[in-house]
């Protein structure tokens, strides 16, 4: 009699932006070109508006910290790097990096009023059910003088487009890691903002094209060198896709 032949388990399919998807993708996070390389981009890119610390071990809040990607572009600049995130997965990757991670919400943080320096939301506000709550939690987080950094996607069309119907079809996004409901219409956000005392200024930005293409052709090939440097997140005039942000709060 023949033994049976193994049953394979397929993957789970879990809804658009299900907090899951990390779990099932936390081998990916510090692989120069796996699924989440373009993090690694764009946490340089908003490390790269972060100052050095006014004051010893002044506090920076990481809001969606994931696996402490933002860590290493902090590296230097004296900062006691506190990281907030849901997924358990990441945050004991993060962990590892220096950062000192809390397990919880976004939108309800246990730390306490104008306790940061700096508050971080890196590609976080698309990926939460209200981001004005997340805002006005990043905002309370701040002490006044205090700045904010994030970068998120606009609630238009072409970022519909570019991100979803587009991006997650190439090997930058996972697929089904977003839910364009969920993307952040960039003048409700400096309203928002406004509301709770920052004063937030926006400038559009992209992954350079060159070093994208670059990017996309060594992974379509199966290339396993690394590359000789990460693409860069640059500057452009249009928010109508990705755009980040940097606002001080008033007082």
């Amino acid at each position: 009699m023949r033994d049976a032949a193994p049953v394979s388990t397929p993957p789970r399919v879990l809804p658009p932006n299900d907090p899951r998807q990390y779990d099932d993708l936390a081998g990916e996070w510090w692989r120069p070109d796996g699924a989440f390389a373009m993090l690694h981009w764009l946490a340089r890119a908003r490390a790269a508006m972060v100052p050095p610390a006014s004051e010893r071990d002044a506090l920076l809040v990481d809001l969606g910290c994931g696996a402490g990607l933002l860590a290493p572009h902090l590296a230097g600049k004296g900062y006691r790097h506190v990281g907030v995130d849901l997924t358990r997965s990441a945050l004991d990757q993060a962990a590892a990096h220096g950062v000192t991670v809390i397990q919880g919400d976004a939108t309800a943080v246990p730390l306490a009023d104008g306790c940061a320096a700096v508050v971080s939301a890196g590609e976080l506000l698309e990926h939460v059910p209200d981001w004005r709550r997340a805002v006005a939690e990043a905002c309370r987080l701040l002490r006044p003088g205090g700045l904010l950094v994030l970068d998120t996607l606009n609630d238009t069309l072409l970022a519909r487009l570019v991100a979803v119907e587009l991006g997650e079809r190439l090997p930058t996004v996972p697929r089904g890691i977003h839910d364009p409901r969920l993307f952040v219409d960039a003048r409700a956000l400096v309203a928002e903002c406004a509301r709770h005392g920052v004063t937030l200024r926006l400038r559009g930005v992209r992954p350079e094209l060159g070093g994208t293409a670059a990017w996309l052709w060594r992974r379509w090939r199966g290339d396993g060198r690394p590359a000789r440097r990460e693409p860069r997140i640059l500057p452009t005039r249009s928010t109508a896709v990705l755009y980040q942000g940097r606002g001080h709060r008033s007082g």
